[in-house]
């Protein structure tokens, strides 16, 4: 029997202050972000950057008597640890952080889903208590098999956001099937294929999402040319074009949403391992002109795959990422392979797309790596703003969990 995998999803919901309590939010707030930039600036100097045990002795009292609480005096410390040791990674100058951001530990806030309202502990033992906007499709979190864990609360040109993080364990199938997934900018292709590498069945799932963000990310650049000087001091040609890039960015979330919903529905009914492209380094490829590079930066691909991945872990489906390099040549079946043109092939007989070929070959790969060599589950997700769950210090159960996924809703 497979290991328990832990599956966490993140909520983001808008928060009010019905009693006025807005001011000792934002004290607070501004209080734990100078505390954390106060660790950092110390730590920055030093070859390595303390243990949490070695932060401890330095700085709980100093952060005590500032009117925090000892859970938030212990995030602080993790909080700027993280912030050096990432810099660091990738060879930034000190950070100056500017954001009112706190991570709340579990005992710091109490959580009523029944009144969606959220207590919250601020300076000097005191509470406040936040009114949650809630959303339908939150309710699904609700039931006794989604556990809150801890939370992350932002203030941004006046809204209070809170990032809820829910968690659950689930036990993945044993998969029948298996489904080679290959991600265009039109289209998403995919290929099922038996445990024994016969085939099942080829589907096409029309993708128009990246069309449409790119004629509103057009239209702002266009308008950019017409004005190239005082674009950024005409307001209405600041808002027109804040309005195009963030109706882009909402039309690519919803599709990435839609579309991934779609895979897992297929992978469900079939009950399969959902093989994607580890597409890594897709952006420093300049393979294909011009035209691609202005593309590539809305083309939501990896987007796609966290929802689609995350979507799968809740309903027990497996995701694995194989190596796509001349997925899109090579015959998948031993048949002679002939290209028509940039999109179309001869494969025996039968005249198909190269899609279908690139999804067919991933299909075999991933089923190559499931009889053969350890399979990874998923790529390394970058960093986000929500909060990223991680194993509680001196905690054995932690180990019998195999993978973490997160996601945010928004």
């Amino acid at each position: 029997m497979s290991l328990p995998v832990r599956a966490t999803v993140t909520a983001r919901v808008e928060a009010v202050t019905p009693k006025g309590d807005e001011g000792l939010l934002i004290e607070f707030l501004k209080t734990y972000r100078n505390s954390v930039q106060l660790v950092v600036d110390e730590i920055w100097g030093l070859s390595e950057a303390p243990s949490w045990t070695e932060l401890h002795v330095l700085f709980y009292n100093r952060l005590m008597k500032l009117g925090l609480r000892a859970h938030h005096v212990s995030e602080i410390y993790k909080r700027a640890k993280e912030v050096v040791e990432s810099t660091r990674k990738n060879n930034g100058s000190k950070p100056l952080l500017k954001k009112l951001t706190a991570r709340i530990h579990t005992l710091d806030y109490k959580l009523d889903l029944d009144k969606k309202t959220l207590r919250l502990a601020v300076l000097h033992d005191k509470w406040i208590e936040l009114e949650l906007k809630w959303y339908s499709y939150l309710n699904k979190y609700l039931n006794s098999s989604w556990k809150p864990g801890e939370i992350l609360v932002s203030y941004r040109y006046g809204r209070i956001l809170v990032y809820i993080t829910f968690h659950r364990d689930v036990v993945l199938r044993e998969p029948r099937v298996v489904m080679g997934v290959d991600l265009n900018f039109n289209n998403i292709t995919y290929t099922i294929l038996d445990l024994n590498s016969e085939l099942v069945s080829i589907g096409v799932i029309p993708f128009k999402g990246l069309k449409k963000a790119l004629h509103l990310r057009k239209l702002a650049e266009e308008l950019q040319r017409k004005h190239p000087r005082n674009w950024r001091f005409l307001k209405w040609a600041r808002k027109t074009r804040a309005r195009w890039l963030s109706r882009a960015r909402s039309i690519l979330v919803d599709s990435a949403h839609r579309v991934s919903k779609k895979l897992v529905e297929v992978a469900g009914e079939y009950n399969a391992v959902i093989v994607f492209e580890d597409l890594e380094k897709i952006k420093e490829n300049s393979n294909g002109g011009r035209k691609l590079s202005w593309m590539k930066p809305l083309w939501c691909y990896r987007r796609i795959q966290e929802y689609t991945e995350y979507k799968a872990l809740i309903d027990g489906i497996k995701t694995i990422y194989v190596n796509p390099a001349k997925t899109s040549k090579k015959s998948p079946n031993n048949r002679k392979i002939k290209f028509i043109n940039y999109r179309f092939v001869e494969l025996g007989n039968t005249v198909t797309s190269r899609d279908v070929v690139a999804s067919w070959n991933l299909a075999l790969r991933g089923l190559k790596r499931m009889r053969g060599s350890r399979v990874k589950w998923s790529p390394d997700s970058p960093r986000i703003e929500a909060v990223k769950p991680r194993a509680k210090r001196g905690n054995p159960e932690t180990k019998k969990y195999s993978k973490v996924f997160t996601v945010i809703h928004k």
